[in-house]
Protein backbone atom coordinates (compact mmCIF):
# COMPACT_ATOMS: atom_id res chain seq x y z
CA UNK A 1 0.00 0.00 0.00
CA UNK A 2 1.49 3.15 -1.27
CA UNK A 3 2.19 6.01 1.71
CA UNK A 4 0.02 8.76 1.93
CA UNK A 5 1.59 12.13 1.54
CA UNK A 6 0.46 14.38 4.40
CA UNK A 7 0.29 18.07 4.64
CA UNK A 8 1.52 20.06 7.43
CA UNK A 9 -1.94 21.31 8.51
CA UNK A 10 -2.82 17.74 8.23
CA UNK A 11 -0.31 16.31 11.33
CA UNK A 12 -2.97 15.56 13.61
CA UNK A 13 -4.57 13.20 10.63
CA UNK A 14 -1.15 12.03 9.62
CA UNK A 15 -0.72 10.80 13.78
CA UNK A 16 -4.37 9.11 14.06
CA UNK A 17 -3.94 7.42 10.62
CA UNK A 18 -0.51 5.88 11.56
CA UNK A 19 -1.63 4.16 14.41
CA UNK A 20 -4.72 2.60 12.71
CA UNK A 21 -1.96 1.26 10.13
CA UNK A 22 0.18 -0.16 13.33
CA UNK A 23 -3.23 -1.75 14.63
CA UNK A 24 -3.68 -3.27 11.25
CA UNK A 25 -0.16 -5.00 11.41
CA UNK A 26 -0.62 -6.42 14.82
CA UNK A 27 -4.32 -7.73 13.87
CA UNK A 28 -2.44 -9.46 10.85
CA UNK A 29 0.59 -10.96 13.17
CA UNK A 30 -1.53 -12.10 15.69
CA UNK A 31 -4.60 -13.71 16.68
CA UNK A 32 -6.22 -10.95 18.38
CA UNK A 33 -9.66 -8.99 17.16
CA UNK A 34 -8.99 -5.10 17.80
CA UNK A 35 -10.94 -4.62 13.88
CA UNK A 36 -13.24 -2.58 16.71
CA UNK A 37 -10.44 -0.18 17.56
CA UNK A 38 -9.69 0.15 14.44
CA UNK A 39 -13.26 1.46 13.20
CA UNK A 40 -13.68 3.52 15.71
CA UNK A 41 -10.37 5.66 15.27
CA UNK A 42 -11.15 5.05 11.34
CA UNK A 43 -14.35 7.57 12.44
CA UNK A 44 -12.39 9.53 14.23
CA UNK A 45 -9.70 10.37 11.61
CA UNK A 46 -12.97 10.69 9.24
CA UNK A 47 -14.61 13.30 11.24
CA UNK A 48 -11.20 15.03 12.24
CA UNK A 49 -10.47 15.21 8.63
CA UNK A 50 -14.30 16.49 8.01
CA UNK A 51 -13.32 19.52 10.56
CA UNK A 52 -9.95 20.70 9.25
CA UNK A 53 -10.94 20.78 5.87
CA UNK A 54 -14.32 22.76 6.61
CA UNK A 55 -11.97 25.81 7.71
CA UNK A 56 -9.28 26.14 5.24
CA UNK A 57 -6.95 28.98 4.73
CA UNK A 58 -6.66 30.25 0.75
CA UNK A 59 -3.15 29.22 1.60
CA UNK A 60 -4.12 26.28 2.49
CA UNK A 61 -6.27 25.74 -0.05
CA UNK A 62 -3.27 26.16 -2.56
CA UNK A 63 -1.15 23.20 -0.87
CA UNK A 64 -3.88 21.05 -1.49
CA UNK A 65 -3.82 22.06 -5.06
CA UNK A 66 -0.28 21.35 -5.58
CA UNK A 67 -0.59 17.93 -3.75
CA UNK A 68 1.62 15.42 -5.35
CA UNK A 69 -0.81 12.94 -5.36
CA UNK A 70 -3.69 14.99 -7.11
CA UNK A 71 -4.65 13.20 -10.11
CA UNK A 72 -3.27 14.96 -13.30
CA UNK A 73 -4.61 15.68 -16.63
CA UNK A 74 -4.12 11.88 -18.20
CA UNK A 75 -5.62 11.17 -15.24
CA UNK A 76 -9.01 12.56 -16.39
CA UNK A 77 -8.70 11.34 -19.69
CA UNK A 78 -8.08 8.12 -18.85
CA UNK A 79 -10.97 7.49 -16.69
CA UNK A 80 -12.94 10.12 -18.09
CA UNK A 81 -12.68 10.09 -22.32
CA UNK A 82 -12.16 6.82 -24.17
CA UNK A 83 -10.10 6.25 -27.63
CA UNK A 84 -7.82 8.77 -26.46
CA UNK A 85 -5.05 9.35 -29.34
CA UNK A 86 -2.52 11.81 -28.25
CA UNK A 87 -1.25 14.32 -30.80
CA UNK A 88 2.25 15.63 -30.99
CA UNK A 89 4.66 18.78 -31.63
CA UNK A 90 3.77 22.73 -32.88
CA UNK A 91 4.86 21.98 -36.61
CA UNK A 92 7.40 24.57 -35.90
CA UNK A 93 9.94 24.03 -32.92
CA UNK A 94 9.13 20.72 -30.95
CA UNK A 95 7.31 18.83 -28.93
CA UNK A 96 6.29 20.23 -25.14
CA UNK A 97 5.56 17.30 -22.87
CA UNK A 98 4.11 19.81 -20.72
CA UNK A 99 0.92 20.05 -22.36
CA UNK A 100 -1.09 16.97 -23.49
CA UNK A 101 -3.74 16.59 -26.42
CA UNK A 102 -5.35 14.36 -28.84
CA UNK A 103 -8.67 13.13 -30.09
CA UNK A 104 -10.50 11.39 -27.99
CA UNK A 105 -14.84 10.56 -27.32
CA UNK A 106 -16.72 11.80 -24.50
CA UNK A 107 -20.05 9.88 -23.57
CA UNK A 108 -19.52 8.18 -27.28
CA UNK A 109 -19.33 11.39 -29.00
CA UNK A 110 -15.84 13.14 -31.27
CA UNK A 111 -13.69 15.57 -29.29
CA UNK A 112 -10.74 17.34 -28.57
CA UNK A 113 -9.08 17.18 -25.47
CA UNK A 114 -6.13 19.16 -24.14
CA UNK A 115 -4.40 19.55 -20.61
CA UNK A 116 -1.11 20.19 -18.74
CA UNK A 117 0.37 17.58 -17.51
CA UNK A 118 2.80 17.62 -14.36
CA UNK A 119 4.98 14.49 -13.30
CA UNK A 120 4.51 11.69 -10.84
CA UNK A 121 8.24 10.97 -9.81
CA UNK A 122 11.69 13.38 -10.49
CA UNK A 123 12.07 11.61 -13.89
CA UNK A 124 8.60 12.63 -15.16
CA UNK A 125 8.72 15.87 -13.66
CA UNK A 126 12.02 16.70 -15.57
CA UNK A 127 10.27 14.96 -18.91
CA UNK A 128 7.08 17.27 -18.65
CA UNK A 129 8.90 20.58 -16.91
CA UNK A 130 6.91 20.49 -13.83
CA UNK A 131 4.10 21.27 -16.26
CA UNK A 132 5.76 24.82 -17.03
CA UNK A 133 5.11 25.07 -20.52
CA UNK A 134 7.41 27.06 -23.41
CA UNK A 135 6.15 28.13 -26.52
CA UNK A 136 5.80 25.50 -28.53
CA UNK A 137 3.27 23.70 -25.86
CA UNK A 138 0.93 26.50 -26.31
CA UNK A 139 1.37 26.55 -30.39
CA UNK A 140 0.70 22.41 -30.35
CA UNK A 141 -2.64 23.31 -28.20
CA UNK A 142 -3.52 26.20 -30.88
CA UNK A 143 -2.93 23.61 -33.34
CA UNK A 144 -4.66 20.88 -31.87
CA UNK A 145 -7.92 23.87 -31.29
CA UNK A 146 -7.48 24.64 -34.68
CA UNK A 147 -8.18 21.04 -35.64
CA UNK A 148 -10.91 20.56 -33.82
CA UNK A 149 -12.63 23.60 -35.22
CA UNK A 150 -11.84 22.38 -38.73
CA UNK A 151 -14.19 19.10 -37.74
CA UNK A 152 -16.66 21.38 -35.69
CA UNK A 153 -15.37 19.17 -32.42
CA UNK A 154 -16.26 20.58 -29.03
CA UNK A 155 -12.83 21.36 -27.17
CA UNK A 156 -11.89 20.00 -23.10
CA UNK A 157 -9.30 21.46 -21.65
CA UNK A 158 -7.64 20.94 -18.15
CA UNK A 159 -5.45 23.80 -16.36
CA UNK A 160 -3.14 22.36 -13.92
CA UNK A 161 0.15 24.84 -13.98
CA UNK A 162 2.24 26.91 -11.92
CA UNK A 163 2.73 29.53 -14.81
CA UNK A 164 4.73 29.55 -18.47
CA UNK A 165 8.19 28.86 -17.90
CA UNK A 166 10.09 31.58 -17.54
CA UNK A 167 13.44 30.62 -19.03
CA UNK A 168 15.77 32.71 -21.74
CA UNK A 169 15.07 29.82 -23.80
CA UNK A 170 11.37 30.52 -23.56
CA UNK A 171 11.24 34.23 -24.45
CA UNK A 172 13.76 33.98 -27.13
CA UNK A 173 10.87 31.69 -28.73
CA UNK A 174 8.33 34.34 -28.26
CA UNK A 175 6.38 32.98 -25.23
CA UNK A 176 4.53 35.88 -24.55
CA UNK A 177 3.25 35.87 -28.06
CA UNK A 178 1.97 32.71 -27.96
CA UNK A 179 0.35 32.94 -24.85
CA UNK A 180 -1.77 36.16 -26.52
CA UNK A 181 -1.80 34.27 -29.87
CA UNK A 182 -4.11 31.20 -27.94
CA UNK A 183 -5.87 33.75 -25.93
CA UNK A 184 -6.90 36.03 -29.38
CA UNK A 185 -7.98 32.69 -31.50
CA UNK A 186 -9.54 30.92 -28.52
CA UNK A 187 -11.80 33.96 -27.77
CA UNK A 188 -12.98 33.03 -31.78
CA UNK A 189 -12.88 29.80 -31.77
CA UNK A 190 -16.14 28.20 -33.60
CA UNK A 191 -16.69 25.50 -31.49
CA UNK A 192 -17.89 24.79 -28.08
CA UNK A 193 -15.00 25.28 -24.79
CA UNK A 194 -15.28 23.69 -21.77
CA UNK A 195 -12.14 24.29 -19.31
CA UNK A 196 -11.63 22.64 -16.06
CA UNK A 197 -9.07 23.69 -13.47
CA UNK A 198 -7.74 20.53 -11.53
CA UNK A 199 -5.13 22.13 -9.71
CA UNK A 200 -3.19 24.98 -9.84
CA UNK A 201 -4.10 27.68 -12.64
CA UNK A 202 -1.12 29.92 -12.46
CA UNK A 203 -0.71 32.86 -14.66
CA UNK A 204 -0.65 33.62 -18.12
CA UNK A 205 -0.08 29.66 -18.66
CA UNK A 206 -3.22 29.03 -17.37
CA UNK A 207 -4.84 31.76 -19.41
CA UNK A 208 -3.81 30.29 -22.76
CA UNK A 209 -5.56 26.81 -22.56
CA UNK A 210 -8.97 28.59 -20.67
CA UNK A 211 -10.29 30.90 -22.31
CA UNK A 212 -14.09 29.43 -22.74
CA UNK A 213 -17.59 28.67 -22.26
CA UNK A 214 -17.84 27.05 -19.60
CA UNK A 215 -15.25 27.25 -16.52
CA UNK A 216 -15.46 24.19 -14.34
CA UNK A 217 -13.30 24.50 -11.08
CA UNK A 218 -12.57 21.69 -8.74
CA UNK A 219 -12.87 22.80 -4.81
CA UNK A 220 -9.39 22.67 -3.59
CA UNK A 221 -7.99 23.61 -6.83
CA UNK A 222 -6.58 27.74 -7.31
CA UNK A 223 -6.66 29.95 -10.36
CA UNK A 224 -5.17 33.36 -10.46
CA UNK A 225 -2.80 36.27 -12.39
CA UNK A 226 0.19 34.88 -10.60
CA UNK A 227 0.98 32.62 -7.56
CA UNK A 228 0.87 33.74 -4.02
CA UNK A 229 4.93 33.02 -3.83
CA UNK A 230 5.20 35.83 -6.90
CA UNK A 231 2.85 38.13 -5.64
CA UNK A 232 4.70 38.25 -2.39
CA UNK A 233 7.99 39.07 -3.80
CA UNK A 234 7.04 41.77 -5.76
CA UNK A 235 5.00 43.68 -2.74
CA UNK A 236 7.31 42.37 0.25
CA UNK A 237 10.31 41.26 -1.79
CA UNK A 238 9.75 38.03 0.37
CA UNK A 239 8.21 34.94 -0.69
CA UNK A 240 7.72 34.39 3.24
CA UNK A 241 4.76 36.78 2.60
CA UNK A 242 2.68 33.83 0.59
CA UNK A 243 0.20 32.92 3.20
CA UNK A 244 -0.88 36.85 3.06
CA UNK A 245 -0.93 37.10 -0.62
CA UNK A 246 -3.08 34.29 -1.10
CA UNK A 247 -5.78 35.62 1.15
CA UNK A 248 -5.38 39.18 -0.71
CA UNK A 249 -5.64 37.43 -4.15
CA UNK A 250 -8.63 35.79 -4.11
CA UNK A 251 -7.81 32.60 -5.59
CA UNK A 252 -10.30 30.17 -4.44
CA UNK A 253 -13.23 28.60 -6.25
CA UNK A 254 -15.67 29.78 -4.20
CA UNK A 255 -14.20 33.22 -4.49
CA UNK A 256 -14.43 33.50 -7.82
CA UNK A 257 -17.72 32.03 -8.29
CA UNK A 258 -19.22 35.00 -6.57
CA UNK A 259 -16.91 37.16 -8.51
CA UNK A 260 -18.73 35.56 -11.62
CA UNK A 261 -15.33 33.91 -13.64
CA UNK A 262 -16.07 30.65 -12.44
CA UNK A 263 -19.10 28.70 -13.84
CA UNK A 264 -19.38 25.65 -11.27
CA UNK A 265 -17.81 24.45 -8.54
CA UNK A 266 -16.91 20.63 -8.11
CA UNK A 267 -17.06 19.07 -4.66
CA UNK A 268 -14.02 17.18 -4.17
CA UNK A 269 -13.97 13.92 -1.74
CA UNK A 270 -13.51 14.26 2.09
CA UNK A 271 -9.99 15.29 2.34
CA UNK A 272 -9.17 16.49 -1.45
CA UNK A 273 -9.28 14.62 -4.93
CA UNK A 274 -5.92 12.79 -4.01
CA UNK A 275 -8.29 11.02 -1.19
CA UNK A 276 -10.27 9.13 -3.90
CA UNK A 277 -9.12 9.09 -7.42
CA UNK A 278 -12.37 7.50 -8.49
CA UNK A 279 -14.90 9.48 -6.61
CA UNK A 280 -13.21 12.97 -7.81
CA UNK A 281 -13.54 11.34 -11.65
CA UNK A 282 -17.08 10.15 -11.18
CA UNK A 283 -17.56 13.91 -9.55
CA UNK A 284 -16.10 15.88 -12.61
CA UNK A 285 -17.59 13.62 -15.58
CA UNK A 286 -20.69 14.89 -14.47
CA UNK A 287 -20.11 18.11 -13.78
CA UNK A 288 -18.35 18.17 -17.87
CA UNK A 289 -21.46 16.15 -18.82
CA UNK A 290 -23.63 19.04 -17.33
CA UNK A 291 -21.11 21.70 -18.75
CA UNK A 292 -21.22 20.78 -22.44
CA UNK A 293 -25.20 20.44 -22.42
CA UNK A 294 -25.40 24.04 -21.63
CA UNK A 295 -23.68 25.08 -24.86
CA UNK A 296 -23.50 22.20 -27.54
CA UNK A 297 -26.45 23.05 -28.91
CA UNK A 298 -26.18 26.56 -29.14
CA UNK A 299 -25.35 28.07 -32.67
CA UNK A 300 -21.74 29.29 -33.61
CA UNK A 301 -23.03 33.18 -33.55
CA UNK A 302 -24.35 32.82 -30.20
CA UNK A 303 -21.49 31.06 -28.73
CA UNK A 304 -18.99 33.80 -30.08
CA UNK A 305 -21.32 36.59 -28.93
CA UNK A 306 -21.88 34.84 -24.91
CA UNK A 307 -17.80 34.21 -24.96
CA UNK A 308 -17.34 37.93 -25.61
CA UNK A 309 -19.38 38.90 -23.40
CA UNK A 310 -18.02 36.83 -21.22
CA UNK A 311 -14.48 38.26 -21.40
CA UNK A 312 -15.78 41.69 -21.44
CA UNK A 313 -17.61 41.10 -18.23
CA UNK A 314 -14.17 40.37 -16.13
CA UNK A 315 -12.90 43.29 -13.48
CA UNK A 316 -16.05 44.82 -14.08
CA UNK A 317 -17.65 46.52 -10.36
CA UNK A 318 -20.33 48.58 -9.33
CA UNK A 319 -20.03 51.39 -6.87
CA UNK A 320 -23.07 51.26 -4.89
CA UNK A 321 -21.62 55.25 -3.63
CA UNK A 322 -21.27 56.28 -6.72
CA UNK A 323 -24.70 55.04 -8.88
CA UNK A 324 -26.56 56.59 -5.58
CA UNK A 325 -24.85 60.05 -6.09
CA UNK A 326 -25.05 59.73 -10.01
CA UNK A 327 -28.88 59.30 -9.82
CA UNK A 328 -29.61 62.23 -6.80
CA UNK A 329 -27.57 64.21 -9.15
CA UNK A 330 -29.94 63.12 -12.26
CA UNK A 331 -33.08 63.87 -10.21
CA UNK A 332 -31.74 67.16 -9.49
CA UNK A 333 -30.68 67.75 -13.09
CA UNK A 334 -34.43 67.24 -13.92
CA UNK A 335 -36.01 69.26 -11.48
CA UNK A 336 -33.81 72.57 -12.26
CA UNK A 337 -34.81 71.41 -16.12
CA UNK A 338 -38.25 71.99 -15.00
CA UNK A 339 -38.45 74.81 -12.91
CA UNK A 340 -36.13 76.87 -15.64
CA UNK A 341 -39.39 75.89 -17.97
CA UNK A 342 -41.85 77.14 -15.84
Amino acid sequence: MAKKTFLDFESPIAELDSKIEELRYVQTESAVDISSEIDQLAKKSLQLTKDIYSDLTPWQITKISRHPERPYTMDYINDIFTDFVEMHGDRHFADDLSIVGGLARFNGAACMVIGQQKGRDTKERTMRNFGMSKPEGYRKALRLMKTAEKFKLPVFTFVDTPGAYPGIDAEERSQSEAIGRNIFEMAQLEVPIITTIIGEGGSGGALAISVCDQLVMLQYAVYSVISPEGCASILWKTSEKAEDAADALGITAHRLKALGIVDKIVNEPVGGAHRDHKQMTAFLKRALVDAYRQVSDLKTSELLERRYDRLQSYGKFSDIKADAKSERAEKSDKSSLKSSQK
